[in-house]
């Protein structure tokens, strides 16, 4: 029971992962970008909508890497 509840929370977690990359723009589309490079915005003092974002993905996907791990020594 408990299993399927980790499992079934691995499954919204990573749908929620997807859904969060998805929404997230390139920073560095084409040449222009890699050899000039991109200024960061975090000198201010509001992050803004890519910021969050990128926090947003950091969490998650680190809560989907932990859930996968507790999962497989469970499941084992």
């Amino acid at each position: 029971m408990f299993l399927n509840a980790l499992i079934g929370l691995q499954v919204i977690t990573a749908v929620f992962l997807i859904v969060v990359v998805a929404l997230q723009t390139s920073k560095n589309e084409g040449l222009g970008g890699a050899i000039s490079g991109q200024t960061s915005s975090s000198f201010r003092g509001k992050l803004g909508r890519e910021e969050q974002l990128g926090m947003v993905t950091k969490y998650v996907a680190v809560s989907f890497f932990v859930l996968s791990i507790i999962v497989a020594v469970i499941a084992k």
